[in-house]
């Protein structure tokens, strides 16, 4: 729907403003990692919800760990158990600015620190 594409244009902006710039999507696609990149990440992490991505990316580029997009080929396919009703797409958008917000500010104001 037109609803989902343009709060889509308007998460890549945010991300581009406030996370990074050299992810084209932070949603889309795999994250793979080798065991050493993995501990060090995934035992930093403090979202466990949507935008969990958001903050893997920061650590990622904060420890200098290499990073690759890799496309991959996309299906839609009916019967999500996602509510797409414009106001849980509304809400749902918003918990993401909050969350990219806190990642933001968390690791700027060192309020969380990335331990090695």
């Amino acid at each position: 729907t037109r609803t989902r594409i343009i709060l889509m244009y308007a998460f890549h902006f945010f991300v581009s403003v406030l996370c990074s710039q050299r992810v084209k999507d932070t949603q889309c696609g795999f994250k793979l990692f080798n065991r050493e990149a993995a501990l060090i990440i995934f035992s930093n992490l403090h979202l466990r919800r949507w935008a969990f991505d958001i903050e893997i990316i920061t650590i990622v580029e904060q420890l200098n760990i290499p990073l690759a997009e890799v496309s991959v080929n996309w299906k839609e396919v009916d019967g999500s158990k996602l509510d797409t009703s414009r106001f849980a797409l509304a809400l749902n958008s918003i918990g993401m600015l909050r969350d990219m917000l806190c990642v933001r500010l968390c690791y700027l104001l060192r309020i969380w620190k990335i331990k090695v």
